[in-house]
């Protein structure tokens, strides 16, 4: 049980994650593959995930992991197949739109040296 829980308490977001939802009393929740965690972080770890570039904001207190999108139909984001055991997350027309634009932006980029 003790190895199960350290594992679960050392999160990457950006390696990890999914998605995350902000709650109150610096609340997160993150949600990944096969998990979903809830930790406390400081306002200044919390603000610094929030504006990391790799996370985008599709709703009130939720964040996607640009990286992790793997598809992108009928109003859900997709991470992973698009079977039964996958998880999605509901978003509007116009946060398909940006995600979209983004992923695009990304793909173009040229890779670092």
């Amino acid at each position: 049980m003790d190895v199960a829980m350290s594992r679960y308490e050392v999160i990457e977001p950006k390696r990890d994650t999914l998605y995350f939802r902000v709650g109150s009393h610096g609340l997160i929740s993150f949600h990944g593959r096969n998990y979903n965690i809830k930790k406390r972080m400081s306002a200044e770890q919390r603000n610094e995930l929030m504006r990391d570039a790799d996370f985008l904001r599709v709703g009130s207190d939720c964040y996607v992991n640009l990286n992790k999108i793997s598809t992108i139909a009928d109003d859900y984001l997709y991470f992973g197949d698009q079977g039964a055991g996958c998880k999605r997350l509901p978003v509007s027309k116009r946060k398909q739109q940006i995600i979209r634009q983004l992923l695009r932006e990304r793909s173009s980029r040229p890779l670092p040296l």
